[in-house]
């Protein structure tokens, strides 16, 4: 029997046995895990009269959810049909472009599941299920399509960079730009040393090639730490000190500078420069790319005008491809480290400007449009970088060593956190607390890990033996896939447990929360 309630404008959906024993199904595990992965449409919706009584909600998904699921599935075979026509065997059953397909789907589905039951955050899944499927043998990449593989991986850079450019809020860096400074540049530079000195010791990597892990190593991962931070803020948690915007703000400058730092040391290692020209062009490749990132910010406030009924696509496309242009004009002209700051720069400006014509920093239509592409690029991202894997060719003795070079600096990180917290109007706990928050790796190492084994592979030199190069860059992929594994989840974990027990509670945003949580107790009983 179907209850179909009417409750202040939301159709709830709720299935009732024929014995009334609706209660105890409720609280059953397998109903709250069905509740979990087919969450309840607030909006009225239309649904044929035979779908409740065939697929009660929540055992199956709503009738819009299957309609939007089969969408994408019909879709899915509409484009490989076209492709198979246009392409031919790239697409077929054995075709390279078909598996690389078939990888992202069922790393995003394999992500999505790993979400629901775990709770821990989906790009876990997805590595783990490009590792698998390289060890498998269920996916291959000549060198034809390892060029694809290399440019969606800098494309999903490019929208990790411009989200992190976005989510700057100027009135926050002027506010508190000291503690920004403090929490988001002092743990990573000790990080990035203690990385670079025992893994120069402990794995045998030259010292500019420790430097270069070092550097990506270091970043957090806005991927794990944004959402964690998102659901603490809408509980309450920390907001009467800023807390969570105070991390956003220092978790982006965290990531620009570790992304701007490894491109740096990359460019010089595969330089063919004079090493004094290098030298120089570090620095200066930081002052061109916040020159002119933020002077193409500052025009993507102007043109196009606010008033265009086509603002949001057009400002969407001046930043994302902006943002292409900087990194790969940059790559080819030998100043790398310029494309990810101009990228950063560019975000930030024009959020700052636009938030000047009434839209929010983070909340404005253009960042909504980033956050959907990058609903479609972490499954790429992070499925690629673990097909890059296999596991019968890594080095044992580097997998241990890397998991104590790792433990070891997340440990000794925490404990600087912790130290160089003074002055920011924070006590003991709130400290622990943002030590704990930096544990976690994801993005930043997914998207760098194989830039340098890429390089070798395409036959570009930094100074050593081919032998030993390829070496060390497969140590540098194997720390960084071994990096997110390890730090992933034990920093959303972190963050999820120790956010309320050490973070103070706003007492108005508990209420409503409190508030809110009645209301849907009550609409799902009914």
């Amino acid at each position: 029997m179907e209850s179909n309630i009417q409750t202040t404008g939301v159709r709830v959906y709720t299935f009732i046995d024929e014995n009334n024993h609706d209660k105890e199904g409720q609280t059953s595990w397998w109903y709250q895990f069905c509740l979990r992965c087919h969450q309840a449409d607030p909006t009225p919706s239309w649904q044929p009269s035979w779908w409740a009584k065939m697929f009660p909600f929540p055992i199956f998904p709503t009738f819009r959810q299957s309609a939007q699921q089969l969408c994408i599935i019909l879709f899915f075979f509409l484009v490989w049909g076209i492709l198979y026509a246009e392409i031919g065997e790239a697409v077929s059953l054995n075709g390279e472009l078909l598996s690389m397909t078939i990888l992202v789907i069922a790393a995003y589905l394999i992500g999505w599941i790993w979400l629901k039951i775990t709770t821990l955050p989906a790009l876990i899944g997805m590595l783990l299920t490009g590792i698998m499927f390289q060890n498998l043998h269920l996916v291959h990449m000549t060198d034809e399509y390892r060029k694809l593989n290399q440019d969606l991986r800098k494309i999903a850079l490019v929208i990790i960079l411009t989200r992190a450019g976005l989510g700057l809020d100027a009135g926050v860096l002027k506010k508190h730009y000291i503690a920004v400074l403090q929490i988001g540049l002092i743990p990573w530079l000790v990080e990035c040393v203690a990385i670079s000195v025992t893994t120069h010791f402990l794995l045998g990597l030259p010292w500019i090639w420790a430097f270069l892990l070092g550097s990506m190593i270091a970043s957090v991962s806005p991927a794990v730490v944004v959402p964690c931070l998102f659901r603490l803020r809408d509980a309450g948690f920390g907001v009467s000190k800023g807390i969570p915007t105070l991390l956003l703000a220092a978790a982006a400058i965290d990531d620009s500078i570790s992304v701007a730092v490894f491109a740096i040391i990359l460019n010089a290692m595969f330089s063919t420069g004079s090493m004094t020209f290098n030298i120089i062009k570090g620095p200066l490749s930081i002052i061109v790319g916040v020159v002119l990132g933020s002077l193409w910010g500052a025009f993507a406030s102007i043109i196009p005008e606010r008033g265009d009924v086509y603002v949001v696509p057009l400002r969407f496309l001046a930043l994302f491809l902006g943002g292409l242009f900087s990194l790969f004009i940059s790559s080819l002209i030998g100043w790398s480290g310029a494309g990810p700051l101009a990228i950063v720069s560019s975000g930030f400006i024009a959020a700052y400007y636009w938030d000047k014509q009434g839209w929010p920093v983070n909340k404005n239509p253009v960042s909504n449009l980033f956050r959907i592409l990058w609903i479609f690029f972490e499954p790429i991202l992070f499925a690629f970088t673990g097909a890059q894997i296999t596991v019968s060719a890594l080095d044992p003795q580097v997998i241990a060593m890397g998991a104590v070079c790792l433990v070891s600096c997340l440990l000794l990180r925490v404990i600087a956190t912790f130290l160089i917290s003074f002055g920011c109007g924070l006590n003991n706990k709130e400290k622990l607390f943002i030590g704990l928050t930096w544990l976690a790796k994801a993005t930043v190492q997914a998207a760098l890990g194989p830039a340098a084994l890429d390089l070798v592979h395409n036959g570009q030199t930094a100074g050593n033996s081919s032998v030993d190069e390829e070496r060390y860059a497969k140590a540098i992929l194997a720390v960084s896939v071994l990096s997110v594994v390890i730090s992933a989840p034990i920093g959303a974990i972190l963050i999820a447990l120790a956010g309320p027990r050490l973070l103070s509670r706003d007492s108005q945003v508990q209420d409503i929360s409190i508030e809110n949580e009645n209301k849907t107790i009550r609409n799902t009983s009914l």
